[in-house]
């Protein structure tokens, strides 16, 4: 039996966060693949890090550093992708942060509006800039990391839980919207994964207490970047054709108790 083609050979990938954890998998399963990307990361040492490695393989790679809730630092992406590497074929909302597990009571403005911007407006914004070009090609891949949180109320506070909900449905949005035209957009929602991400939780708060309780009752083992980043760079591949809207539980039976 041999294995069905990937189609990435070539294609041009945009992973943002891809300085690392999830998005550092990805962007260097991706390069594995032989496709071209484009690491977006806060982390400009970081970006430059992962791209080094994937030309070290042979593999050819740009890196672009900024705030992506910027609409200036989105143009740049989308300009770079375009320019430097020929196009915009996939494109991975892989950027996003923790709240501080508070309840809605104990979420003041900045922690609401910061995680808000990150998880939801930045990717909002980037898809935005990168649709016209996946509708002049005709097809186009987008894969959104959700979360645990875009599936149930007791894995996070309620900003990220919010967020996470909203990212949920703006990948069924798009799925419907522009199925016609070629382009897929889909989702994984990561169970608890091995990363460089902290919660800075205040641990007499009402938030961490109760969804420390309900998580440590209901999860399996923990999982590691590399294996999220497969099932994203599963679900930009032709393997997935016909997976559009989907929202994928990568997560040891977590989304199933």
């Amino acid at each position: 039996m041999t294995n069905t083609p990937t189609g990435l050979a070539g294609r041009v990938v945009v992973v943002t966060g891809g300085a690392s954890g999830i998005g550092r998998a990805a962007a260097l399963r991706f390069a594995a693949e032989r496709a071209k990307v484009l690491v977006a990361d806060l982390n400009r040492e970081g970006a430059g890090e992962v791209v080094r490695e994937i030309e070290a393989a042979d593999g050819t790679a740009v890196a672009v550093a900024g705030d992506l809730s910027e609409q200036s630092v989105v143009d740049t992406v989308v300009e770079r992708a375009v320019t430097d590497l020929g196009g915009l074929d996939v494109l991975v909302n892989n950027a996003g942060i923790m709240d501080r597990m508070s309840a809605l009571g104990e979420t003041d403005d900045a922690e609401w509006e910061r995680v808000l911007r990150v998880n939801l407006t930045a990717p909002f914004l980037l898809t935005r800039a990168a649709l016209p070009h996946m509708l002049d090609a005709g097809r186009g891949s987008i894969v959104f990391s959700a979360s645990e949180a875009s599936l149930r109320g007791g894995v996070a506070g309620a900003a990220y839980t919010a967020s996470k909900h909203a990212v949920a449905g703006l990948v069924k949005s798009l799925a419907v919207t522009y199925r016609e035209h070629g382009i897929r957009t889909n989702a994984i929602a990561p169970g608890p994964t091995a990363t460089s991400i902290r919660v800075d939780a205040s641990p007499d708060a009402r938030g961490p207490a109760l969804i420390g309780r309900l998580i440590g009752a209901t999860i399996g083992r923990m999982g590691s970047a590399e294996e999220q980043a497969a099932a994203i760079v599963f679900l930009a591949s032709d393997d997935a054709a016909f997976i559009n809207g989907a929202i994928l539980p990568v997560d040891d039976a977590w989304a199933a108790v």
